[in-house]
């Protein structure tokens, strides 16, 4: 169960203390999270290779789907809100939820080769 913590917290699979990233980004200005490329507690470095976190793309794609999917069960079936009215909340949440997606599924794939 740490270890879920730990890749969800973005901590370094290493030594549990350093953070992957540096910056969390912005949604309002645009900025994705910046990410380190070595750990400052122990000097792991993140990206074995060019185009380690070409996965990471996979990873986050499952993210979103799963949120959708979620949303539209919830607010679909169980709140019983317009079609119309479910496409906009999902289609809000998918932005809302892009930078913290790519934060976490970064980290998800860092530790599956961990």
């Amino acid at each position: 169960m740490s270890v879920v913590l730990n890749a969800l917290n973005c901590k370094c699979p290493n030594c549990k203390k350093g953070n992957i990233f540096n910056t969390r980004g912005s949604l309002l200005l645009f900025k994705i999270p910046k990410m380190s490329a070595r750990c400052n507690e122990c000097d792991f470095k993140f990206e074995r290779e060019p185009g380690f976190f070409f996965g990471a793309m996979f990873v986050s794609y499952a993210l979103a789907v799963a949120q959708m999917i979620a949303s539209l069960i919830v607010f679909w079936y169980f709140i019983d809100l317009s079609p119309l009215r479910v496409f906009l909340i999902i289609t809000l949440i998918a932005f809302l939820l892009g930078a913290v997606n790519y934060r976490i599924s970064r980290s998800i794939w860092i530790y599956l080769f961990y």
